[in-house]
């Protein structure tokens, strides 16, 4: 098994998500430079990535998403086993980003046939997620927050959403999610592909 420079193996998710994302820029024909200029990504983060020498952060796969025409559960489930029909909460994977607070469980992961999708997030207090483009333009987005409060800008417009509110939103440019706190956030996000 590859290790990185501290003699320590990839994760195994980001060993197949560095794998995907390689494979994903061959089947373009793009260099680590033409994609470091459609995605604004360095090209030595890029390759770091393709090699699990690091674990991208959300911001980073959301770029390489809108670059690739895809929204990240499509990605992460392109890493993941086959979702079967029913998927157990055990089964259900779990995707952490470290730097922002950000945990992102797929609890109903993109299948073939299927436009939707369901995620359940949490942001711990204090969060700050920017997305500077959706992954799919005019993606929609369902965003039911079940417990503490999220606030949520899209189109230059800030919604605050507290428990039980939903929001309900075509994504079309670049969009942030801040959990003010005090307590931790967790919503419920149904996407529809277009």
């Amino acid at each position: 098994m590859k290790r990185d420079e501290a003699g320590v193996a990839p994760d195994p998710v980001d060993a197949r998500l560095g794998a995907r994302l390689a494979e994903l820029r061959a089947e373009q024909g793009w260099s680590l430079g033409e994609l470091a200029e459609r995605s604004g990504i360095s090209r030595s983060t890029l390759s770091r990535a393709e090699r699990a020498e690091i674990s991208p952060t959300a911001s980073l796969l959301n770029r390489l998403c809108a670059v690739y025409g895809r929204t990240m559960s499509q990605l992460l489930s392109e890493v993941e086993a086959e979702p079967a029909p029913v998927v157990r909460a055990a089964d259900q994977p779990v995707w952490e980003d470290p730097a922002s607070g950000y945990v992102r469980r797929s609890v109903s992961p993109p299948h073939g046939g299927l436009r939707g999708e369901l995620v359940e997030g949490r942001l711990i207090a204090g969060a700050d997620i920017a997305y500077d483009r959706p992954p799919v333009p005019g993606l929609e987005q369902h965003i039911w927050v079940r417990e503490g409060t999220l606030v949520v800008t899209a189109q230059d417009t800030d919604h605050r959403l507290a428990a039980g509110d939903c929001l309900r939103l075509r994504v079309w440019g670049p969009t942030r999610f801040r959990c003010p706190g005090p307590e931790d956030v967790r919503y419920v996000l149904a996407v529809v592909r277009p």
